[in-house]
């Protein structure tokens, strides 16, 4: 079990530093999204910044979303190290 956790938590983390990363380049308007590497980064995070999006919509051109699901991605990923550290305390 404590393996498992290790794993998704390192994904989270991943996971995390992908969404920031989109974030970031989100604010250059000249990137093709339809080229190569940034539509793999698009298919990646945008189907889980969208289920965000659906909460808060974009206002005035400002997207939102971004600061809900990183914070609900840090959430989960802390209740993942938590797991882990509790499981990896238990006796054998």
């Amino acid at each position: 079990m404590s393996l498992f956790a290790q794993s998704l938590a390192a994904f989270l983390q991943i996971y995390f530093v992908l969404i920031i990363i989109r974030v970031l380049l989100s604010w250059f308007p000249t990137i093709d999204w339809y080229n190569q590497p940034f539509s793999a980064l698009s298919q990646l995070v945008d189907p889980y910044l969208n289920l965000f999006r659906r909460v808060i919509p974009p206002i005035g051109g400002l997207d939102l979303s971004p600061i809900l699901a990183i914070f609900a991605l840090q959430l989960v990923s802390q209740l993942v190290a938590s797991a882990a550290a509790s499981t990896a305390s238990l006796p054998l």
